[in-house]
């Protein structure tokens, strides 16, 4: 798992190598999928859940103000580099989980 965050305003490209095997949850803020041919595309709120394989979906966008955070669950780890948008950030998770009692 690892976070994205996207300042306000922020917009990072969705590579499909990059994101084909991932599901995002809007864990703060709202975020705007950004569609293949350029048009915006519906603003997704907090716990909102998606997929990105085949969906066309060219780019992430946090169309307020404020920091939107998104937690990215991916089936196996990954380096993530950030070269997408100057004001977007990742942050590695990790991938453990704590039990309960």
């Amino acid at each position: 798992m690892w976070t994205l965050a996207l300042c306000g305003g922020a917009r990072v490209a969705v590579v499909a190598a990059e994101w084909c095997d991932a599901f995002g949850i809007v864990t703060r803020g709202r975020v705007q999928l950004e569609l293949r041919d350029g048009e915006p595309g519906p603003v997704l709120g907090r716990d909102a859940g998606f997929w990105l394989r085949g969906t066309g979906v060219r780019a992430l966008r946090n169309p307020g103000r404020r920091t939107a955070k998104v937690l990215i669950v991916t089936p196996r780890a990954r380096t993530v580099t950030c070269q997408h948008a100057p004001y977007a950030s990742y942050r590695m998770m990790e991938g453990r989980h704590e039990q309960h009692e």
